[in-house]
């Protein structure tokens, strides 16, 4: 190898070190239960994040509603040059003239300053009045949002948590099963050896463990593309480590299930997001209603007013003072029936968000119905494909003391084993499924 080629190779050893090491030190290892899982979902996940900033910006449309009814007050300072005095005409008849005639004549100072303070204040808006009452409950909206939000990330971290926790289970099933195939194979090997089996019945089994060794690959990259899955949902780096601490047995999914047919509508995040729609709608129409009274507010003015025929405003000299308070009450007296069509558009909403409430309530009867149908059938399911997967083992392993002292043949034991691997599969479907049938349930119940 030349000089120029070792250093290259060396170059790019280097690199490969520094990237080793500098994603080592920028991935974050995590431990968590599912409740720590969906907590840094409620931080990091940005849908949940973006809720969050829906709060914020209805805090600051409310301080914006407030400030309506506060008092403005506003400074202003002017100054004028008179570069020519403005001319009035006076009759001529005052100056001895002929009547119907003017004489041009100027008045003022060129120049003029004033400063003004002034101060308004509304005593009586009805559509604010309203907006100020309606603060509490558009705050209240956007945190149901919220919520719903968050139950909907929450959900899906559920089922996929739980099911990359059952995964193990998978895994070790996979393992055990290689393992009594390896095993039987070097049995065979040696009963070859001797005698007394054939190379097809070697080879049939090389085949069954190149098979299992084929699924575990396929289980163990599916469980990789389920962390990733996950760590998205969570809105956490794909280079940090994610370790799930929880179990999840038989006896836990079954315990969540209850014959229990009483529920409540307010239970659910989704039914008080919706109820809280329609009390806001209802404000809204008050709103237009109240927009046919009178507005009242209070006016205030105080003026200084200087002038001067050079610009020696902050010399000697005299400043006028000039003020008033006013009540100003503005009467609707006819507005092209705008008024009128808003409020009907606003009844309309409102009814609109009272047949969403209505078929929300038909949905999560139907909700209920079904999650508790399937999760019934899904915990007799998995009882039952437990107990099948057992007794298939069993018949394994009874078939294989037979083959092994020569009563039984290869066919024999072939079918056995296959017979496990399929029962195992149905199990391990079977928990999947009384997973997220588990999960259907406590959700459609509230009670997630």
């Amino acid at each position: 190898m030349s000089k120029r080629r070792k250093i290259q190779s060396m170059v790019l050893l280097l690199g490969l070190a520094i990237s080793t090491i500098t994603y080592a030190q920028n991935a974050t290892r995590h431990e968590f239960t599912i409740q720590q899982a969906v907590e840094y979902a409620y931080k990091n996940n940005v849908q949940v994040k973006n809720a969050l900033l829906n709060i914020q910006v209805q805090q600051q449309t409310n301080r914006d509603i407030t400030s309506a009814a506060l008092p403005s007050v506003t400074g202003t300072l002017s100054g004028n040059d008179y570069l020519q005095l403005p001319v009035s005409l006076l009759p001529g008849e005052f100056f001895g003239g002929a009547p119907g005639t003017f004489i041009p004549v100027r008045f003022g100072v060129k120049y003029n300053a004033s400063a003004t303070l002034q101060l308004q204040q509304l005593l009586f808006d009805g559509q604010v009045f309203i907006g100020l009452q309606a603060r509490k409950t558009s705050i209240e909206f956007q945190t149901k949002n919220k919520e719903v939000t968050e139950e909907m990330i929450k959900t899906n971290i559920y089922k996929i948590y739980y099911q990359l926790v059952v995964s193990k289970t998978q895994i070790d099933l996979l393992d055990a099963n290689i393992s009594r195939l390896s095993k039987l194979e070097h049995d065979t090997k040696e009963l070859y050896k001797n005698g007394f089996a054939e190379k097809l019945d070697l080879d049939k089994i090389a085949v069954q463990v190149a098979n299992l060794q084929t699924e575990k690959l396929k289980a163990l990259n599916s469980i990789d593309l389920g962390y990733m899955g996950l760590k998205t949902l969570l809105g956490m780096p794909v280079t940090d480590t994610l370790v799930l601490s929880d179990k999840l047995n038989e006896d836990q999914i079954s315990n969540d299930f209850t014959l229990d047919t009483a529920y409540n509508y307010t239970d659910r995040k989704d039914y008080q997001y919706l109820s809280l729609g329609k009390k806001l709608n209802e404000f809204n129409i008050r709103r237009y209603q109240l927009s046919y009274l009178p507005t009242v507010s209070l006016s205030g003015s105080y003026t200084k007013n200087a002038q001067r025929n050079k610009f020696d405003f902050f010399g000697k000299g005299d400043w006028f003072t000039t003020s008033f308070v006013g009540l100003n009450i503005s009467v609707p007296i006819f507005d092209d029936f705008g008024k009128d069509a808003r409020i009907k558009k606003a009844q309309f909403e409102l009814k609109q968000t009272e047949n969403q409430i209505d078929n929300l309530k038909l949905n999560i009867d139907n909700e209920v119905a079904q999650s508790r149908v399937n999760f019934r059938t899904a915990i007799a399911t998995m009882n039952f494909q437990k107990k099948n997967m057992q007794l298939a083992e069993s018949v394994y392993n009874q078939t294989k003391k037979k083959y092994e002292v020569g009563t039984g043949s290869n066919t024999e034991i072939t079918a056995a084993q296959t017979d496990l691997v399929t029962a195992q599969t149905n199990y391990i479907s079977a928990l999947y499924s009384a997973i997220i049938a588990r999960v259907d349930y406590l959700k459609a119940i509230g009670k997630l």
